[in-house]
Parts: structure tokens; sequence; C-alpha cells
């Protein structure tokens, strides 16, 4: 109601910037223990209630005490590696590629070397070594300087002394024995002790300079031996009283952070939850007194005694002194949708929703989605050897429903468990597809009783293309087993699954269309009933509902009639005489007929719908050249915002008429590519068949014709891999995407808009982490 004013501007935005800044804080801490290793305890220690301000107060000491942990503990680890590398370079001066003692120096002096660390004290350590700091630029002699860097800039720093010496230098070094851990990154950097040896004032400043560029640190070392080892003692030793003290912090920050993530969880659900609520209240707006808040939203009919009832004990609960007014508003918006589902129907409802969520009291398709999809499913992938490998996988996951359901899966494995239902009636009716085509990882089976056919003498007993004959009634369930290995065979199946596939492709796109009359009906919309669902109806039925009649009376007929010439020349030769292709009395008459209508429906959805639409509203408006002025007991009581608002459009001849002629030309030549997108259940059908036949025939069948255990299990394991992963994996992703395709494209379009949104309620159970 407040939409105009930026949420900046509304009432409870203090509220929310706090609780936004408790969720920093929070999420602060959870990302110094997952830091520090740590897992908060499942089950955290009994605490009483505490409220907004005392958590804020203690979210801010706890905040404050880690950021000086850290920070502690970022400069005594600084500290460290400092006297580390300072007690590298000591020792690595003994190594003779990093000698000193051969090179001549011109005098020596008493210079002190201070380290500064805390909390420790100042460390003094009184050093008589060769100078290390040149004196005049007119004395002579070779200086070094000493120090450790990266192990990656060890190369181009070299490259970089020399070119800026003009090789009036030595460079040497040597690699650390320990790895040095760095504070910024903590991460473990590998570093190299080198010593430079020049001459010259100049030279000096230019290597500092080039250390400092680089990021190297150097380190004064005496060329004494004896002040070297006594420098050498009082850096372990300080570095044995630093590592204790970093223990100690470490363990420290660690029991801190262990006692505060005991309720961690409980208090990121409490400030969410908070947040949550004003957030909410933000959406609602004051009253004219400025004493009460007004909200509109939307509420199910069947939850509307349980929301009064929640609200009356909630006012009761608060010692409100005003009572809560809950009053049923008509409104002129269109209501969001809502569906009650179960574990079973709600991933059936999401694959609808993906596609667009229906309109509010619009036919939902998931109803019959539920049966159709996985139907569409098993006719492409119908193999009950197959189906059952799914059906225990469909079983695996619904018995482990409560554990897997508690635990954070992987996209994957949680697009597989959130389906599990999808694929528990998937491999159901593909175990009833398998047994109608009669496929066992491709092998026929007589499980219905004996084949109708038999060989017609004995020189035909080995053969299975020739000389069989039908000796008794058809085969009582699904395809003969004697069709697998005839010559026939391919023919036989190619005929039936594209005529079935025609068949079940009309079914469902008549069944949609049928849904939308009743979605016309149910909204009073009686040109669309008399406009769009007759003549959608007529011509569909008149081209491909008639090609469905002719399929069934040539499988009950056995007649020899070429349906392509029958459906090719209704077009082209609509009076010439069928002949042998004829199928019943009366059927040339009747295809004249049947294309009149066809050809009568395309305008009749095209041209009456726009111009009853324009006469209506020129009726509905004609005299109202002037708006009603509105007066105070009608309009003033509603909020600027508010849903009752009425929203008066023009009307449009020309978009009407637009939009009603690409409506049907979209059904038109819908017509014709939806019929034949449905031939994709005969091709994935045929194609799932020949896979399995071909990974059975050449893998399976030839290792086992070889006497040798070591090619049998090798083709085993072939035959295993290729059905797991090629056909039980890819096959059945490959059908249920084209199942998804005739759901969504070819039944969907008939009668589903989609174009509403999914009913959102205020709950504390949707909160996720997401939203703090």
């Amino acid at each position: 109601l407040n939409d105009d004013k930026s949420p900046f501007q509304r009432t409870f935005v203090n509220q929310v910037k706090r609780c936004a800044e408790m969720s920093r804080k929070l999420r602060f801490i959870k990302d110094q223990i997952h830091k520090a290793g740590l897992t908060p305890s499942p089950s955290p220690a009994p605490q009483l209630d505490i409220d907004l301000e005392e958590l804020e107060i203690q979210l801010e000491e706890h905040e404050h005490g880690l950021i000086e942990m850290n920070a502690n503990s970022e400069k005594l680890q600084q500290t460290y590696n400092e006297l580390l590398e300072f007690k590298m370079v000591l020792q690595k001066v003994h190594n003779p590629t990093l000698c000193i003692s051969s090179f001549p120096f011109s005098r020596k002096k008493n210079l002190v070397f201070q380290l500064k660390f805390k909390p420790c004290k100042h460390i003094s350590v009184r050093i008589d070594r060769s100078e290390m700091l040149p004196g005049p630029s007119n004395q002579t002699g070779v200086r070094f300087i000493s120090g450790i860097i990266c192990k990656s800039k060890v190369l181009r720093f070299e490259r970089m002394l020399f070119r800026t010496t003009r090789g009036n230098m030595l460079f040497n070094q040597a690699p650390t024995d320990d790895q040095i851990l760095d504070p910024a990154t903590n991460e473990l950097v590998e570093k190299i002790v080198f010593v430079v040896f020049f001459s010259g004032e100049q030279a000096r400043v230019k290597i500092l300079k080039i250390c400092e560029a680089f990021g190297a640190n150097c380190y004064p070392v005496p060329e004494d031996t004896i002040r070297r080892r006594q420098i050498t003692r009082e850096v372990l030793s300080h570095l044995a009283d630093l590592e204790t003290t970093l223990e100690a912090g470490l363990h420290h920050r660690d029991k801190a952070l262990i006692s505060i993530g005991f309720h961690l969880a409980k208090w990121m659900n409490m400030v969410r939850r908070e947040k949550a609520v004003y957030d909410t209240l933000n959406m609602l707006n004051f009253d004219v007194t400025k004493k009460c808040l007004v909200g509109e939203g939307w509420c199910p009919i069947f939850a509307k005694t349980k929301i009064q009832e929640a609200l009356q004990r909630a006012t009761t609960d608060s010692n409100s002194q005003v009572g809560v007014i809950f009053h049923v508003m008509h409104s002129v918006e269109s209501p969001p949708t809502y569906f009650k589902t179960n574990h079973l129907t709600n991933a059936y409802q999401e694959i609808v929703d993906a596609y667009g969520v229906a309109k509010y009291q619009e036919a939902n398709p998931a109803v019959y989605t539920i049966i159709t999809f996985p139907f569409l499913f098993a006719v492409m992938f119908g193999d009950w050897g197959h189906g059952i490998c799914l059906l225990l996988g469909a079983l695996f996951l619904i018995a482990r429903e409560k554990k897997l359901g508690s635990q954070k899966l992987g996209s994957f494995m949680e697009m597989l468990f959130g389906g599990r239902y999808v694929l528990l009636l998937m491999s159901l009716f593909s175990i009833y597809c398998g047994f109608i085509y009669n496929e066992f990882f491709s092998v026929p089976f007589h499980i219905f009783g004996s084949s109708a056919y038999r060989c017609r003498d004995a020189t035909c007993s080995d053969s299975h293309s020739v000389g069989l004959v039908k000796y008794q009634d058809t085969y009582p369930f699904g395809v003969d087993p004697s069709w697998r290995g005839s010559r026939s065979e391919l023919p036989f199946l190619n005929s039936l699954k594209m005529k079935m596939s025609i068949l079940f492709g009309i079914a469902q796109m008549n069944l949609g269309i049928i849904l939308s009359y009743f979605n016309a009906r149910y909204f009073g919309n009686s040109l669309d009933i008399k406009y769009q669902f007759v003549p959608q109806m007529i011509f569909l039925n008149s081209l491909f509902g008639y090609l469905s009649l002719l399929i069934i009376i040539k499988w009950c007929t056995g007649s020899q009639a070429d349906l392509y010439h029958v459906m090719i020349y209704m077009f082209l030769s609509p009076f010439e005489d069928l002949g042998e292709n004829k199928l019943f009395w009366g059927q040339s008459v009747l295809q004249v007929i049947l294309l009149l209508l066809a050809v009568i429906a395309v305008p009749w959805m095209l041209f009456p719908k726009p111009f009853i639409l324009k006469r209506l509203h020129t009726e509905r408006f004609q005299g109202r050249s002037y708006a009603a002025l509105g007066t105070s007991d009608i309009y003033d009581d509603e909020e600027p915002d508010s849903a009752r608002e009425p929203n008066l459009e023009e009307f449009n001849f020309s978009e009407v008429f637009v939009h009603q002629m690409i409506h049907a030309i979209e059904f038109v030549l819908g017509a014709v590519s939806n019929t034949a997108s449905y031939l994709r259940l005969w091709a994935l059908s045929l194609a799932h068949s020949e896979l399995s036949t071909v990974f059975y025939e050449k893998v399976l069948l030839l290792a086992w014709g070889y006497d040798n255990l070591v090619i049998r299990l090798v083709g085993l394991a072939v035959f295993s891999f290729a059905t797991a992963f090629i056909l039980l994996m890819m096959e059945t992703l490959s059908a249920f995407l084209h199942a998804l395709r005739l759901h969504w494209v070819e039944f969907q379009n008939k009668f589903y808009s989609g174009d509403g949104y999914k009913f959102r309620p205020f709950s504390f159970a949707a909160l996720n982490e997401d939203e703090d």
C-alpha cells in the first residue's frame, strides 16, 4: 500500500537496518568459525530466551572481541615470521654458498639491533659485526646486504639487481628449510635467503630500494661467528616464547568461537524472522489516525477462519487496546494461484509451473500430467527389464526419503530425489509398455502363453524368417514373440508404433481442446466456445481425427489400403475414386464433407470474434463520454494503491484482430506440426529397442560365444556399462525431455495460458539463509 515510498522512507526502515547489521555480524562470526576449522555442536546448549536488544549488545561484544583477537594474532604472527626469517638468515650464512668471511671489510663498529613486537617486551641484541651500513662515499671495500625473499620473485629480483649495478655485484642464494605462514592469505610460502655483495654507497641505496620494491626483508648479520651464534640463541628463545603466546591466543579464540557456535543457528534464525516481520510490516500503511496499520493481502478461503483465530489470539497475548478488524474485500485484480499438493503430486505441479503458473481458477494440467507424462515416457522407453531397474532406484529413494530429505544433496541428486515419485510412475508404466512390446532387455518371452505361429514343416524348424504360419488365436497380450528375428519384424513394429503415436497424439490434443471448453464455460466466455472451441474441434478432427479413424478401421479389418495415398489425394483429388484404398462405404463423400468443414473452420476461427468484441465494447460504453464523479462515500476510504481501484482499458480493434489472426494461424499450422511431433514416440521407442538389441546381440551374445571366462566377463562388463549409462541414464533423460516437450507445447498450448502467479504466504518455514 506504500509502493510510492522508497525503502528508506518506510516506517520500519530502522528496524530493518538493525536486523541487517546483526545478520552481517552473525555472518562474520560464522565465517570465523569456518576459517578456524570448527563445527558448531548439533545440540545447542540450553539458553534463556533473549530479546532483540540483548542479542544486539551481545553480538556487538562478540564482534569487537573477535576483531581485537584477530588483530593481536596477526601482529604476533607477523613478529613471529620476522624472527623466523631472521633465524633462517643467521643459519644460512654458514652455508658455503653464502659465506662472507672471505671478503675484506673496511672497518667494524658496534651496532644495536632492535626488534619490537607486541605483547612481548622489546628485544635488544648488541652485535659486533662487519659494517652493513657503509660510511662515506670515499671509503673502499666490499659490503653486503642479507635478507629473504619469496621464491617466485627471486629470478626477477636477481635480474633487476644485475641490471641496476651493471654487473658490479655478487648474488648468492639458498633455499630455506621450512615454509613460512603468510598471515594475509593464511598459506605457507616458500622463501629464499640471499646475500648481495657490492661496493659503494650508491649501489647500497639502489639495492635497498629494489629490496623494498620486491617485498624482500633485509636483516643485519654480524661477521663474527661468536656474536652470530649469540644472536641466534636469543632469537630462538624469543621464538619459543612467541609460539607459546600464539598457541594460547588461538586456544582462547577457538574456545570463544565454540561457545558462540552453540547458539549461532538459533540467533541467525531469530534475526532472520525479525527481519522478515519488519519487511512485511513495511508493506503496510497507517490509517488516517496514524494509530493502526492497514494491510491488504490474499488468503485461501479454507484458511480464513484459522487466520481470524490467530489474529484474535495475537491481540489477546499482546494485550492490545485496539482489536483486529478482518474484512473481506472484493478486488478487480486476479488473485494468486494456490494448489494443495503432497509428495506425489508436487513434482508434477512443478513440471507444469516451470512452463507457467496457472491463472486463478484455470484448469490445472498437472491433474492429467500425473498419468499422461509417465505414460508417454514409457511409450518411448518401453522395456520391462529397464523398467525394473528404474523401479529399484525409485524405491531406494523413497525408502530413504527421511534421511535424504534432511541432508544437503548435490544438484543432480537433489533433482533426482525431488522427482522420485515421477521416477516411480515412469518405471511402472515402462514395465507395462515393456509387456506390451514383449521386451526384456530386448529379449522376448512367452509370458502369456505360446506363440500363434509355428513352422509349416520340418524344414523351417531352425528358421525364423520363412515358413511360419498362424495355427491358433492371436497372442493374448502384447506383441507375439515370433516377430523377433523375422524379416517383417521392423516393418511390423514401425507400422504399429507409428500409428499408435498418431492415435495418442490426436487423443491428447483433443483432451487439450476439450479442457479449453471447460475453461471458457467456467469463466462465462461464450465467444471462446462458439468461435474457438467449436472450429478447433472441427478442423482437428476433420483431418487428423479422420486419419485416426482410418487407422482403427484398417487394424480391425486387416485391409491393405495405403493411408498415405488416401490422405494425400484427399487434398489433391477429393472427387477421385479410391479404388483398392477404399475402407468403407461412403468414404469418398465423407472425405469431401470433412475437407469442406476444415476449410470453413479457418475463417470461423479468424473473423467473427474480433468484430463481435468491437460491437460489444461500443454498446457497453455508448453514451459514456464523461466519467462519473466519485463521492466521498465510495472513494474516500480507499487506499491510493488499493486493489479495489477500477482499471478500464481502451479497446484496440487492430490489436485484437492481429492477436486472433496469430492464434488462428498458429492453431492451423500447429495441428499439422504437433501431430508430426508425436511421431517422436515412434522414433524414440524404435531407437531404444534397436540399441537394446545391438548391445544384447553384438556384445553379450558375441562374448558368450567364446569358451573363455575372461572374454565372457569383459562382454558382461561392457553390456552392463552400456545398459546403465546409455540406456538407463541417457535414454531416460532423452525420453523425459521429449515427454516434457509434448506436454508443454503440444498439449498445454491448446488451453493453458499460464500467465498467473503463485500464492506465496508469509511463512517462517519458507525463509532460508539466502535472505540474510
